[in-house]
């Protein structure tokens, strides 16, 4: 088994529950109505309890590596300070001390919410995404990716319902909410390619059982996807330019915006404790 392969697959969905998570966060106090209000709240949490659970998972990993391996892992000085020191690493050192080229996450999740339509198809095109993905990681050979699965599932099978709902509500509503669904879904399609993108790590940990089939996934998406845009009456856009980058550590301007907010405290004050 290659160490490092399934430390970055677990820190790529870590990063990606987080950062999400961070993004539904920010309408805490600004929805539409109370009810939605509270509801992405709850969805937020749900996203930062699964990144939490996988950032221990993932500092477990890193903690075992060799010597080398660790300091090949990540590039921030934080980090590495820590490493020379002869020091674990932990799940809030995760989060909160690489830097943005040391994110995993995908480009989809890092965009901004712009309004109700943007968070609503964001949510709706990851949620589907995540309900295929941990339906396919519940049979990990790696027990503790099987047992985040199987916990994460059934909150995912609650946000695919509710971001399903807002496409549909949105789209075939008024003149306006559709216009803005249909610009929403035009502006993000570009960035759901990297959702079935299959890397070298992917390949891997499909062969050892560890990891899901990207590929088989897609087809079960593409599927749901289009039948909830056919009933909202919104058109999926042709031929689209598909966004890349994101697993690798290449991200938009918008990331560092989340990480400068995200880690703040962390970074203005080292190793404070409450």
């Amino acid at each position: 088994m290659n160490s490092t392969k399934k430390l970055d697959y677990t820190l790529r969905l870590a990063d990606g529950a987080l950062i999400l998570g961070h993004r539904l966060g920010e309408w805490c106090g600004h929805g539409p109505i109370l009810e939605q209000d509270i509801a992405l709240t709850n969805t937020a949490l749900d996203h930062l309890g699964r990144a939490r659970s996988l950032y221990q998972y993932a500092a477990e990993q890193f903690n075992l590596l060799p010597a080398d391996d660790k300091k090949n892992a990540f590039t921030s000085v934080a980090i590495q300070n820590l490493i020379s020191a002869g020091a674990s690493v932990d799940e809030d050192d995760l989060a909160y001390l690489r830097d943005g080229w040391d994110f995993r996450n995908e480009l989809l999740l890092e965009q901004p919410n712009i309004d109700w339509a943007y968070t609503a198809a964001r949510s709706f095109f990851y949620d589907t995404f995540n309900y295929f993905f941990f339906t396919q990681l519940l049979r990990s050979k790696d027990e503790s990716l099987s047992a985040i699965a199987e916990k994460s599932l059934k909150e995912v099978t609650y946000h695919m319902r509710w971001s399903s709902e807002w496409v549909v509500r949105l789209g075939d509503g008024t003149d306006e909410s559709h216009t803005r669904m249909q610009q929403a879904v035009n502006e993000l399609w570009m960035y759901t390619g990297e959702l079935f993108s299959m890397s070298e790590t992917d390949t891997t940990l499909l062969k050892e059982g560890i990891g899901a089939d990207l590929a088989a996934i897609k087809p079960l998406w593409m599927e749901r996807v289009r039948s909830v845009l056919d009933e909202a009456t919104i058109s999926i856009p042709v031929d689209a330019w598909m966004q890349h980058g994101g697993r690798e550590g290449r991200h938009s301007e918008h990331l560092g915006y989340i990480l400068a907010e995200l880690q703040f405290m962390q970074r203005a004050y080292p190793g404070m404790e409450w």
